[in-house]
């Protein structure tokens, strides 16, 4: 029997897990389960300080309060938990001042908590990646266009990056991006995921197309999924660093809205016209309602010549930049060339100057889109 796609994202090899130090052994067990439910093996010491190579070197520390007088000494360092074996004891706050840990945690109320930070040092999670979604102000108003460049100007500055389209009715990011045919899974594939899912493990299960990885719909009859797929999907994706962009519908559904509330910054986009931006209003206050860092981005000319900032000022939003019509992009788009892959086009500009302002620099041996 085939093992099913989802379950395929959490199996992975045991990766270098954390150092164990307790000679409690209700404790030790505990913290081993944790381990194994991470998929990691862990290194477990007790009876006398962990070597100084091992104590810097592990992803993760986990001490037990039996063991944090004797590990107080050694060379302070990030990533170091006590695990508390008294709720009553209150000078257990005292030892991990001296032991320098980042926190006190009791089993099992901080169970879930504790594993997911297992698994992040399994993974060698780092910063998360920055999360950009875009909206349409109207039907036609070119967040997809938009989404799929920011995308390929990242990857191609060598920054991590993974495309999310969110909008089941936009047509599929994949056929934007001429990689129709790619092989990975899509949306219908990812619809019962529960839980923590492996970043690794879905960046390699997805399609790769101009050194980025995305996840779009396929062509059959699934238009929505769950909430609680979307949300595991995106904090594994998020996990990866880098960048996620996300394309949003106007009309935010359940798993649309779950996946706004994860964003960190959104692009409204929103042709220089009256009507359109009349439609936008109602498209940012639903928005406003579960992201603080809206801004617009506004599409011209526009009919009656109304300039960014004054479309900027009626919304009540923070400009992030105007959006000229870029010549040939339809033809290109037809062809299989994504937008933005003309570099001194006008997309790839107003995603290169926007990129440069919110993502840090990429560092000379990271980047890449695995």
């Amino acid at each position: 029997m085939s093992t099913p796609i989802t379950d395929r994202l959490t199996d992975r090899p045991a990766a270098r897990g954390p150092l164990i130090v307790t000679e409690d052994e209700t404790l030790a067990e505990h913290l081993l389960r944790l381990c194994a439910a991470a998929g990691t093996d862990p290194q477990l010491l007790s009876g006398a300080p962990p070597p100084r190579g091992l104590w810097e070197s592990a992803p993760l520390v986990l001490v037990g309060d039996d063991q944090s007088e004797r590990c107080a000494g050694l060379t302070r360092r990030a990533g170091v938990l006590l695990l508390g074996l008294d709720l009553d004891d209150c000078d257990v706050w005292v030892r991990a001042v001296q032991l320098g840990a980042e926190h006190v945690i009791f089993l099992p109320d901080a169970q879930a908590w504790l594993l997911d930070r297992i698994a992040d040092a399994a993974e060698g999670v780092g910063r998360p990646a920055l999360t950009v979604a875009v909206l349409g102000g109207r039907g036609g108003a070119g967040s997809s266009t938009l989404a799929c460049a920011l995308a390929v100007t990242a990857a191609r500055a060598g920054h991590r990056t993974m495309l999310i389209d969110a909008d089941p009715l936009g047509g599929g990011l994949d056929v934007l991006l001429g990689g129709e045919e790619a092989g990975g899974l899509r949306w219908p594939d990812l619809a019962g995921s529960r839980g923590r899912v492996s970043g690794a493990e879905l960046a390699r299960a997805l399609p790769s197309m101009h050194r980025l990885t995305a996840l779009s719909w396929d062509r059959g009859d699934t238009l929505a999924v769950p909430p609680e797929a979307m949300r595991s999907v995106l904090a594994a994706a998020r996990r990866r660093g880098g960048l996620v962009v996300l394309d949003l519908p106007r009309h935010l559904d359940p798993a649309a809205g779950q996946a706004l509330e994860q964003a960190d910054t959104g692009l409204l986009v929103v042709p220089a016209e009256l009507r359109a931006m009349a439609a936008a209003d109602r498209v940012a206050a639903a928005a406003r309602m579960r992201l603080a860092d809206l801004r617009v981005v506004v599409r011209v000319p526009g009919p009656a010549g109304l300039t960014g900032a004054e479309v900027a000022r009626g919304l009540r939003l923070r400009l992030a930049g105007e959006l000229p019509t870029e010549p040939g992009l339809v033809v290109d788009v037809e062809r299989g060339s994504p937008p933005g892959i003309r570099e001194k086009g006008p997309l790839a500009r107003f995603c290169g100057g926007f990129l440069a302002e919110v993502m840090p620099p990429v560092q000379a041996a990271g980047g890449g889109t695995s």
